[in-house]
C-alpha cells in the first residue's frame, strides 16, 4: 500500500521570524500524517483511545531536515507503518513541497510509538488495528 499522503498549506503562525517553519512544527504535521493514517484504515484516535482503551504516546522522534517551508507553501504528508510489534509501532514521513514543477524533499521523520492503556501502563495493540497496520505493509 503506498504511503498515506495528506496536504496542507503552511500557515503564517507556523513560521518563525524568518518567515521559514518553525522545526518543531513538522512533528505537528508527522501527527497529522498519523491521524490520517487511522483514518484511512477506518479508525481513529478518539475511537482508539475511548472504545479500545489504546493510547500510543510518542516516545522516540527524529526528524531530519533537507530544505525549509515557508509560509504559504502548500505541502504533502506521507506517512506509514515501517514497523509494527504488538506494543510498538514505527511510522517514517515524508514532508514534500508540491509546486507546479514536481516535488521537493523537505523532512524525513520517524517516530516511535509504544502502546498503553490510559494509565500508562504497556498493553498490546489490539488485533483489529495490528491486523489492519500489517496489511499495509503486506505482511499478513
Amino acid at each position: 500500500m503506498p504511503p498515506t499522503r495528506t496536504t496542507l498549506r503552511v500557515r503564517y503562525a507556523e513560521t518563525d521570524q524568518m518567515g521559514i517553519v518553525y522545526y518543531a512544527n513538522y512533528f505537528v504535521w508527522c501527527e497529522i500524517g498519523r491521524v490520517e493514517f487511522f483514518r484511512q484504515l477506518g479508525y481513529d484516535y478518539k475511537q482508539m483511545e475511548m472504545e479500545d482503551d489504546c493510547h500510543l504516546p510518542v516516545v522516540e522522534s527524529h526528524c531530519r531536515y533537507r530544505a525549509p517551508a515557508r509560509y504559504d507553501d502548500e505541502v504533502a504528508i506521507e506517512a506509514r507503518v515501517t514497523a509494527v510489534r504488538s506494543t510498538v509501532i514505527k511510522f517514517a514521513y515524508k514532508i514534500l513541497r508540491l509546486t507546479p514543477d514536481g516535488e521537493q524533499l523537505l523532512a524525513e521523520a520517524e517516530t516511535v510509538h509504544v502502546t498503553v492503556n490510559k494509565s500508562m501502563q504497556k498493553r498490546n495493540l489490539p488485533e483489529k488495528y495490528l491486523l489492519a497496520i500489517k496489511a499495509t505493509m503486506g505482511s499478513i
